[in-house]
C-alpha cells in the first residue's frame, strides 16, 4: 500500500515580491570584482531587489576602451529582469561615463527601458554633493593620466571645484579592484590634510570603501563618498526608498534634497 499524499492545489496569497519597496537593476562590467558586494553592504534587504547583469569589458583602462563600452549598454541593460518592472538602471562605470557622457549613458539604457529612472557613478556623486552641500571636492582615482584628465574635465564642467586630486596610478582594473581599504583610507586622509574641502570622491567602481566607510569619515573630518557608495545611495532614492541606512556614512542618512531621511 503507497503512502503517498497529493494535496492537489493549494490556497496562497500574493504579495509585492522581494522587490516590494524597490527594484534596481544594475550593470556590471564584465571585470568588475567590487560593486555587487558594495552594494550587497549598502542597501536595505527589506524589500529591496537587485538585478544585475554583466557588460563584457577590457582589463585596461584607456579612453579608447572605455569609448568602446558605448553599444554594449542596451544589450546589456535588455537582459535584467525582461518584461518585469524596474524602478531605475544604473551604469556601473565611472570613467566610461565621464568618456561617453551621461546622456549617451541614459539613451542606451533608454533604448530598451524607455523612461526608466537612470543613474551612473558620475550622475550619483553629483547628487551626492548636492545633498551633503559640497562644492568643493577632493579627488582620488586608481586611474592613469589620460583617464584622470578626463575625470577631472568633466567634474569641472559639470561645476564642481575640484580641490585636490590624488592617483594610484593602475591600468588594469583587476590591480584596482585590490587595493586595500586601508590604502583607501590613508589616501583620503592625505587629500583632506592637503587642502580646504567639502567632501572626499573615490571615483571607481572597483574600489573598495563601504566596510570602512565611518572610520575613514572620521579621521578625515569630512564626508566620503565613492563611485559605488554613491550609486547604490542614489539608486536607492530614485526607487523611492528614503532610509537611513546604519554604518554607511553620512550619505545615507540624507534624502535627495539634503534633508533628514527617514528613520
Amino acid at each position: 500500500m503507497s503512502d503517498f499524499v497529493d494535496l492537489g492545489e493549494l490556497p496562497c496569497t500574493l504579495d509585492g515580491g522581494a522587490a516590494a519597496r524597490g527594484a534596481i537593476g544594475l550593470i556590471v562590467l564584465g571585470i568588475d570584482q567590487t560593486m555587487e558586494l558594495e552594494f550587497r553592504r549598502l542597501l536595505p534587504t527589506d524589500g529591496v531587489g537587485l538585478y544585475a547583469t554583466r557588460l563584457f569589458c577590457d582589463n585596461e583602462i584607456t579612453p579608447e576602451t572605455l569609448r568602446a563600452m558605448g553599444p554594449r549598454i542596451a544589450p546589456a541593460t535588455e537582459m535584467i529582469m525582461p518584461g518585469l518592472h524596474l524602478d531605475v538602471v544604473a551604469f556601473g562605470c565611472t570613467s566610461a561615463t565621464m568618456t561617453l557622457g551621461e546622456e549617451a549613458v541614459f539613451a542606451e539604457i533608454r533604448k530598451v527601458r524607455p523612461g526608466v529612472a537612470c543613474t551612473t557613478p558620475v550622475t550619483a556623486a553629483l547628487a551626492a554633493f548636492h545633498a551633503l552641500g559640497a562644492r568643493r571636492i577632493g579627488v582620488l582615482t586608481p586611474y592613469a593620466p589620460p583617464v584622470n584628465a578626463i575625470v577631472r574635465q568633466y567634474l569641472e564642467g559639470r561645476g564642481v571645484e575640484v580641490g585636490a586630486f590624488g592617483t594610484w596610478n593602475k591600468v588594469l582594473d583587476p590591480e584596482a579592484a585590490r587595493i586595500t581599504p586601508q590604502s583607501v583610507e590613508e589616501g583620503v586622509v592625505r587629500l583632506a590634510q592637503a587642502a580646504r574641502l567639502d567632501a572626499v570622491f573615490v571615483s571607481c567602481t572597483s574600489i573598495r570603501l563601504s566596510e570602512r566607510i565611518e572610520s575613514i569619515e572620521a579621521r578625515a573630518g569630512l564626508p566620503v563618498t565613492s563611485s559605488d557608495h554613491a550609486m547604490a545611495w542614489h539608486c536607492l532614492r530614485l526607487a523611492g526608498v528614503d532610509d537611513r541606512v546604519p554604518g554607511a556614512g553620512r550619505l545615507f542618512q540624507l534624502s535627495l534634497d539634503g534633508q533628514r531621511a527617514a528613520a
